[in-house]
């Protein structure tokens, strides 16, 4: 073995001997390394000094010293061996398997003489496998940062189609739940009045009310048993049909309430759920069109020798409880004496009129010619008076009996005071609290100014209307949008309006007058009223107390800067304004002089 090794060493130490500037001396076999340190001084010097760098495949190395003086040596590794070997009299030390890393060969040997001589250092560095390198351990991460990467968008994408999936049936759902929520609120509205059947479906029930000034109509067939016996029943139901279908599309054009049918009578009732003025003369109306239609039938059914049907109604005003009863099957009804009193009406009418009590005619008496049948016995009530309505007085009706365009008007006046009412609790019940001038109160003020002046200047009274109306609206934007108050009340009229039978001209004269009156443009005596009534508060002994108020108002919303520029902007108000109409300028209180004034002891 020591032969086999001495050639190995020789074979490593030829490099050196032929080329004396080579410092590094190694050769491999079979996987071993022999690291020899030379003789020569200058050499070994050289040799000790580099580091030596071997592949994790070359790790069994063995360490020889040359030299015949050696007579025992010690060799350490540090990284590698614990201490110094024993001294042993071979002049080499083997290492197998050993692990990738730097170390440092430390050699001392003695000498024939006993002089121990020592080595410096020899730094030797095994590398690690190729797959265990730097760049390959660099690759590894960038590998599984790619990896990682191919993994987590795949997830990603994963999820997202499931999520999209998900969506997708959430919104086929939805909608389809849509689809049947509108179904089912379409149908509960066709059932019940639409603002009892939306309480219903957000509290899951609904409250009576009382209302004190409900119009309740009554129809029924005259005979109607006797026919039922002789007619095919599949026939009489179809006739039934028909004819309530009409009074449905009749009642439905007035705005009154369809209560119910029960066999051949018919019950419907003006006034509720919207509470109005009119109801009496609207349910009327209704009344004269549904004998009207069936007069038509009579006629044509006498031509062809079919038997005909004839109708009686009765109609009676006062105080009803209207609401829900039943749990599955809803039914939307009404209560009180007044029901009772109706439905006597009708059965103490005659065939082909239209009987109303003593009541109702105080309040339609204007609008229609009636027949007072005197007082009649009722079942229960005693003796009531009663009239036979004809149809509508002749300087109201057109060449048809119906309605001419001062009937109208008339009841357009009626109107007014519900719109007035209604948009006065807008006032109350959806305006900010900080709306200290713009409010119900400044309103009224408004709308009463209107009406003083239209009178006193002798406006039309159409074109009254149809400045009340600007009056009424003309502030109602301040409740929703205070930067754009004009185009907010502009789209309330729109709104508004056709729901309590107002026309399109009606609808369009009505914003004309809103925009000139914020336009400050003045084409129409409408526009003059309407301006002096809207700054009728600049000439008023309450003006300061007024001003005040806008004041507070402006300052709350942001439009305020100091109150020397707030003096200066109501000084200028006052010294440019005037009113338009010679009502207002005798109405006015305090004179512009005394305003301003006021004004200037405002700002000392």
């Amino acid at each position: 073995m020591l032969k086999f090794l001495r050639r190995i060493i020789l074979i490593g130490l030829l490099p050196v001997l032929m080329f004396p500037e080579v410092i590094a001396v190694s050769g491999s076999f079979s996987g071993d390394t022999v690291l020899v340190i030379p003789e020569s001084p200058a050499i070994r010097e050289q040799f000790l000094n580099q580091k030596i760098e071997l592949r994790r495949r070359d790790n069994n190395i063995t360490f020889e010293v040359p030299g015949d003086s050696i007579k025992e040596v010690q060799f350490l590794l540090k990284g590698f061996d614990s201490d110094w070997s024993t001294g042993r009299k071979s002049n080499y030390k083997e290492y197998t398997n050993i692990p990738a890393g730097s170390y440092s060969l430390m050699v001392r040997y003695k000498e024939k003489g006993d002089k121990i001589v020592e080595f410096p250092p020899l730094t030797v560095k095994i590398l690690p496998r190729w797959y265990l390198s730097a760049p390959a351990l660099v690759f590894y991460f960038i590998l599984f940062l790619l990896i990682s990467w191919a993994i987590y968008e795949q997830l990603d994408l994963r999820f997202a189609r499931k999520q999209y999936m998900l969506e997708k049936i959430i919104n086929n759902r939805t909608e389809d739940l849509i689809i049947e929520k509108e179904k089912t609120e379409k149908l509960l509205a066709n059932v019940l009045p639409k603002n009892t059947a939306s309480e219903i479906i957000e509290k899951g029930k609904a409250t009576k009310i009382k209302y004190n000034f409900v119009t309740v109509l009554f129809s029924d067939i005259q005979g109607f048993t006797k026919i039922a016996e002789e007619m095919n029943p599949e026939v009489l139901i179809d006739e039934l049909d028909k004819f309530f279908f009409y009074f449905d599309s009749v009642v439905e054009k007035y705005g009154i309430e369809k209560i119910k049918t029960i066999g051949d009578a018919y019950m419907c009732a003006g006034g509720i759920p919207e509470k109005n003025r009119t109801n009496p003369v609207e349910v009327i109306l209704a009344a004269l069109e549904m004998k009207q239609y069936m007069t038509r039938l009579k006629e044509s059914s006498e031509l062809e020798g079919m038997k005909f049907w004839d109708i009686r109604i009765g109609i009676h005003t006062g105080t009803v409880v209207a609401g829900v009863v039943g749990q599955k099957k809803l039914s939307y009804d009404i209560w009180g004496d007044t029901v009772n009193t109706a439905s006597r009406m009708e059965s103490s009418g005659e065939a082909g009129k239209i009987n109303i009590s003593g009541t109702t005619y105080e309040f339609v008496k204007e609008f229609f010619n009636c027949e007072f049948r005197g007082k009649m016995p009722v079942k229960y009530k005693g003796e009531l008076e009663m009239y036979f309505v004809n149809g509508i007085v002749p300087e109201l009706s057109d060449e048809n009996g119906g309605p001419n365009r001062k009937f109208i008007v008339k009841m357009q006046m009626i109107k007014l005071q519900d719109i007035e009412e209604m948009v006065t609790k807008m006032f109350d019940d959806e305006a900010p609290p900080n709306l200290y001038f713009h409010n119900s109160s400044m309103l009224k003020n408004i709308s009463n100014n209107v009406e003083l002046l239209s009178t006193a200047e002798n406006l039309p009274e159409e074109e009254f209307i149809n400045l009340k109306l600007a009056s009424v609206f003309l502030l109602t934007g301040y409740i929703s949008d205070y930067e754009k108050p004009m185009e907010a009340s502009l789209r309330l009229v729109e709104e508004i309006l056709p729901g309590y039978g107002f026309s399109q001209e009606n609808v369009d004269l009505t914003c004309k007058l809103i925009k000139n009156s914020y336009s400050d443009q003045y084409d129409s005596l409408s526009d003059r009223i309407l301006h002096d009534a809207r700054y009728d508060y600049l000439g008023r002994v309450d003006f300061f107390k007024l001003t005040e108020r806008l004041l507070r108002e402006r300052t709350e919303y942001g439009k305020h800067t100091d109150n020397s520029t707030w003096i200066r902007i109501q000084k200028k108000i006052l010294s440019d304004h005037e009113f338009h109409t010679n009502t207002a300028r005798l109405l006015r209180g305090v004179p512009v002089e005394d305003q301003l004034a006021g004004l200037e002891k405002n700002t000392e």
